[in-house]
């Protein structure tokens, strides 16, 4: 092992793709054209006869070219100490070593110079020495070093049998590089999956990059090559040399790589966690009801922008108080593995098991999981195992062929975003996702995935069209090897990982998305075996239905009652997301019509209405205090709207105001997340009022309980109605508003009800009593029984 560097590598330029609007990517400088000065070469002796009178064994000239040429399969069967007639020999390959010597217990060899980096001889020894190590003289520098090829593979039969089957629930702990004790001797494990390589060497920052003294050995027929270093430990940058089957080498990050550089900069790191959980109670209590029978409100955060500049650690600090206080029972954070391109959102991955290196290292980030969890907010992390980039040091033909992605070059091509689709055919690559999913859940005791670009996976002419796809083997449109993929993935995370969510944005009718596996439906499959979907169809409704001009929202009635006819089919999360509030999509308030009152009053009886709504929610950083700017990553959310020096301060704190009441009347009425899957928790009262702009609807807990129902009633013109006859059930005397978004202090008009209402025994919309209400403009109001 030759000295390290003081200086570190040149950073790579990592490639420039957006989510929704790549752009080409230029191939990439690699390391090894970039390489450290290295101790100066030194003047070749000339060859001699062994002083101590040993004999020397010569790696062959088929080996020797082979090893220079990083194309040997199998280096530990030449490099290190192997029995022969005369005794034992040892042979290195150490290049620019002045001379390498035998070190043992009572020994002391120089090796010969063979030229070209190649040292041997051979010993009478009976055995090989325990522990040997060698004393390998770099001009003015020694190094007494473990032989890193005197070691038996760190890698099991076991792991390779699993790997083999593609059924390795933990394959991060097989591949990706690992520090470790191996045999006696301190160091890193690294192991990749590169069954079409030639060869296979590692290269780093402890190496100098160049790796011609750190071939790798394929492990069978398994498509793993491995090779334990002795004395690289954590922090060392490395990369994986491959030679292509052509013969051309290719510099690659590590695929299972557990932390990286900071982009653009794109070495894989050597990690170990250090991190101790404090997280055991709400591990613990999360698996106690089903998340569907629970409260579940979710703030989606994007982490490098809600706070710019924050680190993982220092957005602990300041993130979970900001969430526990506005009442969200969950944080759902924007794709957090590592990305090249900042402005992709993190939706093109390179690094599907390092959190970005952006923010921190991979324990900064567990700490803000912890912190987040001890203050009892759930975690749940966007996942992204639809397509990968095309940059050529991360998946793309990863050794030299198709490998991750499909090999059919129309099955691969992702056609929107110029990315590359997985072969979900392939069961390695199917072990690589599931593992990764269970990964996260796992090892960063994430609570929930929700997995982004479902449809783009479950269709075969996905944005194609005809002629650029073949059907299945059924004639169908439907990819068979992607529902096998997520059948397996949603049983493997509910199996291992009890109390987490797995969340589809699946953007299309598919039947049994929440359905469990083993239940066959109409169509033939089995259920996806997702625990919620996100239910664009409401989403898309409902937001076109408010941004219309209240005189012309009689015309659109149904957009908004139309998601009860489907309401039950899955299990529903309603998402107001970020998607909905860039690229000129506007912010909430700002797609509300009228003026500014009358926009803050249309978001604040919007939100109330999806809050009453069956289903989960999910609402958009910057959107709980009515920003009126689309977001943008480079500068997040306008806090400054909050400061109490801007005029317009009182304006936007109500709005936050009320989300926060929202949450906090939402986490305390069962009837409102109870029965959320049950079409006995909803019972229209007036769905029909389109003249009116009026909405009315009771939601029940389960009858058990004895919980008493919550009435949500939403004016959506800006007109005051008096006297408004309601139906209700006539058990009840009176009721009581419990929220009104139309309250002075969200900054509204303050026609409120602070008395409760007394029930008429008069029958109205089929229920034998009823509420004569005064239904303020442009609001929501929960009402229970007094």
């Amino acid at each position: 092992m030759t000295p390290r560097p003081q200086p570190r590598k040149p950073s790579d330029e990592a490639s420039k793709k957006g989510k929704r609007k790549p752009e080409l990517t230029g191939r990439v400088p690699e390391p090894s054209r970039q390489k450290q000065p290295r101790p100066p070469k030194q003047p070749k002796q000339p060859k001699r006869p062994p002083e101590d009178g040993h004999s020397t064994s010569p790696v062959s000239p088929a080996d020797r070219a082979r090893l220079l040429d990083g194309t040997h399969h199998d280096p530990h069967g030449v490099l290190g100490a192997h029995v022969v007639r005369e005794g034992i020999a040892f042979r290195a390959l150490r290049p620019y070593a002045r001379s390498v010597t035998v070190v043992a217990k009572d020994l002391r060899a120089e090796l010969r110079d063979d030229g070209e980096g190649f040292f041997s001889g051979v010993l009478p020894l009976r055995e090989v020495p325990e522990d040997y190590r060698l004393h390998i003289t770099y001009g003015d520098t020694e190094l007494e070093i473990h032989d890193a090829y005197r070691f038996l593979p760190a890698v099991g039969e076991f792991d390779l049998h699993l790997i083999g089957e593609g059924r390795h629930e933990q394959l991060w702990q097989a591949l990706g590089s690992c520090p470790m004790v191996h045999e006696g001797a301190t160091g890193t494990r690294f192991t990749v999956w590169a069954p079409n390589a030639l060869g296979v060497r590692v290269v780093g920052s402890f190496n100098f990059w160049d790796g011609t003294g750190f071939p790798m050995r394929s492990l069978g027929g398994s498509g793993v090559w491995e090779l334990f270093v002795p004395s690289v430990g954590e922090g060392e940058l490395y990369k994986y040399e491959i030679t292509r089957p052509d013969g051309t080498k290719t510099l690659r990050a590590d695929p299972l790589a557990r932390r990286t550089e900071t982009p653009p900069a794109n070495s894989s790191v050597v990690h170990e966690s250090h991190h101790e959980w404090r997280d055991e109670q709400w591990l613990v209590r999360r698996a106690e009801v089903p998340v569907h029978q629970a409260p579940f409100s979710v703030y989606e955060v994007h982490l490098a922008s809600w706070r710019p500049g924050l680190t993982y650690r220092q957005l602990a600090e300041q993130l979970p108080a900001y969430v526990a206080d506005l009442g969200f029972t969950h944080v759902e954070l924007m794709p957090v593995a590592e990305h090249p391109f900042g402005g992709s959102w993190g939706y093109q991955v390179t690094g599907f098991y390092a959190p970005t290196a952006r923010l921190g290292t991979p324990d900064d980030f567990k700490y803000l999981v912890d912190a987040l969890h001890r203050a009892g907010i759930g975690v749940l992390m966007d996942w992204v195992p639809a397509h990968f980039p095309r940059d050529d040091w991360a998946l793309a033909e990863f050794d030299g062929r198709t490998l991750y992605e499909h090999e059919d070059p129309n099955r691969a091509a992702h056609p929107d975003w110029g990315t590359l689709e997985f072969d979900y055919g392939r069961k390695e690559v199917r072990n690589f996702l599931v593992a990764n999913a269970t990964y996260w859940c796992e090892e960063f005791h994430i609570d929930g995935l929700r997995v982004d670009a479902v449809a783009s996976m479950l269709y075969l002419d996905y944005s194609r069209e005809d002629g650029e796809w073949t059907p299945n083997v059924h004639g169908g449109r439907e990819n068979l090897d992607a529902v096998a993929f997520l059948q397996e993935m949603n049983a493997t995370v509910y199996r291992r990982a009890p109390g987490v969510v797995t969340i589809a944005e699946e953007s299309t009718a598919w039947d049994g998305v929440t359905r469990a596996t083993h239940h066959q439906g109409p169509g033939g499959f089995g259920g996806l075996g997702f625990g919620l979907k996100w239910n664009m169809g409401w989403m898309h409704d409902s937001l076109d239905y408010v941004s219309k001009e209240p005189v012309h929202r009689k015309f659109h009635h149904n957009e908004m009652t139309f998601s009860m006819v489907y309401a039950y089919s899955e299990n529903y999360v309603l998402p107001i997301s970020h998607d909905e509030v860039v690229h000129g999509k506007r912010s909430l308030v700002s797609k509300m019509p009228g003026d500014w009152w009358q926009q803050r009053a249309n978001h604040r009886a919007y939100l109330g209405f999806m809050w009453a709504h069956p289903g989960k929610q999910l609402l958009f950083m910057g959107q709980e205090f009515a920003q009126g700017a689309e977001w943008a990553e480079r500068h997040g959310p306008d806090w400054w709207l909050l400061d109490p020096a801007y005029g317009a301060e009182a304006d936007h704190r109500g709005v936050r105001d009320l989300v926060r009441d929202l949450n906090t009347v939402y986490r305390g009425e069962p009837s409102l997340w109870q029965r959320d899957t049950d079409p006995g928790g909803f019972a229209w009262v007036e769905g029909d009022a389109a003249e009116d702009n009026v909405f009315a609807f009771l939601r029940y807990a389960d009858e058990e309980t004895d919980e008493a129902p919550l009435l949500a009633v939403s004016n959506f013109s800006p007109v005051v109605r008096h006297a408004y006859r309601l139906g209700v059930p006539g058990t009840y005397t009176a009721w009581h508003e419990v929220l009104n978004t139309d309250s002075a202090r969200y900054g509204g008009g303050d026609v409120t009800s602070p008395d409760p209402v007394k029930t008429e025994p008069v029958a109205s919309h089929g229920r034998p009593a009823s509420l004569r209400l005064t239904l303020p403009p442009l609001a929501t109001v929960w009402l229970r029984p007094a």
